[in-house]
């Protein structure tokens, strides 16, 4: 579709302009059927130039016929999340073993083991000022108790996600960011510590969440560098979602050029109305 000026602006208008509106996708799949899950998750990555696939994650009350368990020893359940990024596995609350607050976050089975680990983590977490007793009835856990979490990339995942987690940097964010105000009415919360909070605060309450991580999500995760953060998705939302990012990706991509091209006038002396600007660009 193309907004002329004499449309916007009636027949004075500035004969010259038009601009176009963003209709026209790569990936036009939200309109009839739903998209599939390898359509939405390249159009995540087309839309918003990821370096890392989107990552589902999926709870069950068993591992799902056909999905590897996952073998081996993780430091903490966040990096399940870049174990995911290579393939499809599934996990039970054992493999979560050596991280007491992922265990508490997502609601799992807690060995005596891990019970204890997390009742040492919190005392020198208090005792550095880092989580206060207060602090504890804040951090979101998991409603419902699973029996086995399905992680792997958003195109290979053989269920429906409760949660899909995108790593993004700030100009990733900021699209990110505005399709949560378009689709839910607000902007999403910023969360700090702990990472993996991020996941039952979104599944929780149906939000799209900003997560900055945590000073242990950044030591075990290599994929979560400064600049990087993690966007988290409920899969109730994702096909709406996805939609909006696509649009305001385009829109972000033809208003940079914009932009720019007024920087640019403004700083050769020029003083161009938004109607020149916009005739400059065609």
């Amino acid at each position: 579709m193309y907004i002329t000026p004499r449309q916007r602006g009636g027949a004075n208008a500035h004969p010259r302009v038009s601009i176009f509106v963003f209709g026209a996708h790569k990936h036009p799949v939200y309109h009839g059927s739903m998209p599939t899950y390898p359509a939405i998750a390249q159009t995540l990555i087309d839309s918003l130039t990821l370096e890392r696939p989107p990552v589902a994650v999926c709870f069950a009350d068993a591992v799902p016929p056909g999905v590897k368990q996952f073998t081996g020893s993780v430091p903490a359940g966040c990096r399940f999340w870049q174990e995911a990024t290579k393939g499809v596995f599934a996990t039970v609350p054992r493999d979560h073993d050596l991280c007491g607050i992922g265990i508490y976050t997502h609601n799992l089975e807690a060995s005596p083991t891990a019970q204890k680990d997390l009742s040492d983590a919190l005392k020198v977490f208090a005792d550095l000022g880092y989580v206060r007793e207060q602090d504890i009835p804040l951090i979101p856990v998991l409603k419902n108790r699973p029996q086995a979490v399905i992680y792997g990339p958003l195109s290979q995942i053989p269920l429906p996600p409760d949660v899909v987690l995108l790593f993004a940097n700030a100009d990733q964010t900021l699209v990110l960011s505005e399709a949560s105000q378009q689709l839910e009415g607000g902007l999403p919360p910023a969360m700090g510590r702990p990472a993996c909070a991020v996941v039952p605060q979104a599944l929780n309450n149906n939000q799209t969440v900003l997560s900055l991580g945590c000073c242990g999500a950044r030591a075990y995760l290599d994929i979560l560098k400064p600049g990087v953060a993690v966007y988290a998705i409920p899969g109730k939302k994702l096909a709406a979602f996805t939609e909006r990012v696509a649009a305001l990706a385009k829109a972000n991509t033809v208003l940079t050029a914009f932009h720019t091209l007024r920087r640019k006038d403004v700083e050769a002396g020029k003083h161009p109305s938004v109607q020149e600007s916009l005739a400059a660009m065609t």
